[in-house]
């Protein structure tokens, strides 16, 4: 009678699964989705809209040829995290010297802190625009929501939260739409690659990779599998749990796919906007996401300018989490601490302290004589330097047997994946020669 009673239940579950397969299809989306819409937060809103500026549509084909490369290598980061249930700082310590994953992780939080601190700013910058008022005020507050949000919920309803999030970034594509765009020149030079021997343009080129294909991006989906995998008492690494393969590995593909389209999507949107209003009025410096929605307005009207701003403070709050996140996991990871967004506060305390001090520093740097601009710079630098270390351990990582078991990538995100490596290099080495010139 009570394996009858009990069998109801989960006759009506799949009954429901079956009846709702859009909403059960959106649920299973989560770590490439945000990953995605993360890579656009503010700074990187910046780096595309001055390629928009200063280039008009020239730099449109990165977008395109970067998608498959972009996408390839977060899946190989998404994998790693679900086949051995640890992140890539835990994979670095466990099978690489440990000065690797501490000189790996120690710059990548020196150019996450740099770039919350740039998100904070544009989000105090882009209230004020749209509201008046105190722009550090903003900065602070808006802070202090972030950090609240991420030490006080838990990841299984803070996903939810960053999930939505993304949605902010519809408002870049609205945007484009009720400006007058040549549509048929934004479409050649998508699909025709424009490439100047110029010091700027170099500059440019190197900027999107590195604001488009960053080191966080591939220590935060890691973890986030991982995440999933500690908290989803059915889901366990696929190392242990083989038999759940197939499901997982079809999901990931899907989730990281539709994450990184979205991403370039977006990217393609803020470069077309700025380049048909900025560009073709002969603005062509831009310093901050801020500054390109200010100078949307008088070009592009009051409702472009509303729906940029809104897109700034919507990513900055999705990004930051993110970005201060990525480095308490990388950290913890490292020292073999409780880590995870699901914690109790006093359950990782160590985790939670990283990830509110990475916050804090951000925001401080607000207040100091550091020009927001050049630090970006630098972060970016750091980035694109670090880029190719990064993406050459996870290529190692994920076709070892030892590590990854019967999972390693197949030949064809093998591919996908030194390729990747060999474009960093090659725009880390562009960067090098910039400088030397």
């Amino acid at each position: 009678m009570n394996k009858g009673t009990a069998a109801q239940p989960e006759e009506g579950l799949r009954k429901a699964k079956a009846k709702n397969p859009l909403k059960n299809f959106l649920k299973r989306l989560g770590p490439g989705v945000i990953t995605g819409a993360s890579d656009d937060d503010p700074s990187a809103i910046a780096t595309f809209s001055q390629s928009g500026a200063q280039f008009g549509f020239a730099l449109l084909w990165t977008v395109l040829y970067t998608y498959p490369l972009k996408s390839a290598t977060q899946e190989i980061s998404a994998r790693i995290g679900r086949v051995t249930g640890r992140g890539l700082a835990g994979n670095m310590l466990r099978y690489y010297s440990p000065w690797i994953g501490i000189t790996i992780t120690t710059l990548m939080i020196i150019a996450n802190i740099i770039n919350i601190g740039a998100d904070i700013a544009a989000m105090g910058s882009a209230m004020k625009l749209l509201i008046g008022g105190p722009e550090i005020l903003y900065s602070i507050l808006l802070a202090g929501l972030s950090l609240v949000l991420q030490v006080f919920i838990p990841y299984t309803k803070y996903v939810r939260i960053l999930k939505w999030l993304s949605l902010a970034l519809f408002s870049y594509m609205l945007a484009a739409f009720i400006i007058d765009v040549r549509w048929e020149r934004a479409l050649l030079a998508t699909l025709i690659p424009e490439f100047k021997w110029d010091s700027k343009f170099l500059n440019a080129v190197v900027a999107v990779l590195g604001a488009t294909i960053s080191p966080y991006l591939f220590f935060w989906q890691a973890s986030q599998e991982t995440e999933e995998v500690n908290t989803k008492q059915e889901e366990e690494p696929l190392k242990v749990a083989p038999g759940q393969a197939s499901e997982q590995i079809k999901r990931i593909k899907i989730d990281t796919y539709l994450g990184m389209a979205f991403s370039n999507i977006i990217i393609f949107f803020i470069i077309v906007t700025t380049a048909m209003t900025l560009n073709a009025k002969g603005v062509n410096e831009v310093s901050s996401a801020a500054q390109a929605a200010e100078a949307l307005r008088p070009l592009a009207g009051r409702f472009a300018f509303l729906l940029f701003s809104a897109g700034i403070i919507g990513t900055g709050m999705l990004a930051i989490p993110i970005l201060g996140g990525s480095s308490a996991y990388a950290i913890g990871e490292l020292f073999k601490w409780p880590v995870g967004l699901e914690q109790k506060p006093f359950r990782a305390v160590n985790f939670y302290l990283v990830l509110s001090v990475a916050t804090l520093i951000g925001l401080a740097l607000n207040f100091t004589p550091v020009n927001p601009i050049e630090a970006l710079f630098w972060a970016a630098t750091i980035n694109g330097l670090i880029s190719a270390p990064v993406m050459i351990i996870m290529m190692l990582i994920s076709s070892n047997r030892v590590i990854m078991g019967r999972f390693t990538v197949s030949p064809a995100l093998k591919a996908g994946g030194w390729i990747s490596v060999a474009l960093m290099t090659l725009a880390a080495s562009g960067l090098i020669y910039s400088w030397i010139k």
